[in-house]
């Protein structure tokens, strides 16, 4: 069931005085990614093959994703009048394709399949609400705002989901760490690189990972501040079953928020250069 509906937006609160050009290539991005929602839902259903309380709720998590990537394409295309969505979603759909015939999680069980879903909603949950504060827009605030809330809430549904698997499967904190660091790092793989190629370059120019790669990700980790990465550590930690108070917490989330930073200024560097 959708929390929110695109036609409740206000549209009408566009306002073209107050668009970042840095952002607009990041919510155009990010609109195929969510809106390829329905494919990783093929993709659970198949590892859960055998549960289906877990793929009806895969199957809604799906929906409320469509709905993300559309609300954000529908914005990205008022504030670039010559970008088509549907589009750039169709060629997003040719140049990256999930492993959909599996019968079982790549993370070598259900209980890591759920860790790694709980990092994704982490970091989308933080994103959307780190954009939402980054953007002096009102209609994009409003719609990253939504998002954000619903990501935090598929974060709590795969979180829960996880604890039940957990009872069978029983991962340590270790082994539950190391999967959601892994997932981490997977951000920079070809799908949000593929992603940015699709979306912001023409037809015909080549796709190159560490281009597209560096063009998104300077941008997209520019809008994050401490807090964001302290929320951040706190799922991260709650995830993997430490739990997220005190100093511990709060150093983490400083060296998390450093990271970024250095990260952000190596990629702000590659695109630079290319």
């Amino acid at each position: 069931m959708k929390h929110w509906r695109i036609e409740q937006m206000d549209w009408d609160s566009f306002d073209p005085a107050r668009l970042d050009p840095d952002i607009i290539p990041v919510v155009k991005a990010a609109s195929v990614v969510e809106r390829n929602g329905v494919d990783y839902a093929v993709y659970l259903n198949n590892v859960f093959f055998d549960d289906p309380a877990f793929q009806a709720a895969a199957d809604n998590w799906a929906i409320e994703e469509v709905q993300h990537g559309d609300a954000l394409g529908r914005w990205a295309m008022m504030a670039d009048p010559t970008w088509n969505y549907p589009e750039a979603f169709a060629r997003y759909r040719e140049s990256y394709k999930l492993e959909l015939e599996v019968d079982r999680s790549i993370r070598g069980s259900r209980t890591g399949e759920l860790i790694a879903r709980c990092m994704v909603e982490t970091g989308t949950s933080s994103f959307y609400t780190a954009l939402a504060d980054a953007t002096d827009e009102p209609l994009l605030k409003a719609i990253c705002r939504q998002i954000a809330a619903d990501e935090y809430r598929h974060f709590k549904l795969f979180y829960d989901h996880m604890h039940r698997y957990l009872k069978r499967e029983r991962l340590g904190v270790w082994q539950r760490a190391r999967i959601a660091l892994g997932r981490v790092t997977e951000t920079e793989d070809d799908e949000l690189a593929s992603a940015y190629h699709t979306t912001n370059e023409p037809p015909g120019v080549p796709y190159d990972h560490r281009r597209c790669i560096a063009a998104y990700m300077a941008r997209a980790m520019r809008v994050y501040q401490l807090r964001h990465t302290t929320r951040v550590t706190g799922m991260i930690l709650k995830t993997i079953g430490v739990a997220p108070h005190g100093w511990v917490h709060a150093l983490i989330a400083q060296v998390i928020y450093r990271a970024i930073r250095l990260r952000q200024k190596k990629f702000a560097r590659q695109a630079a250069l290319a």
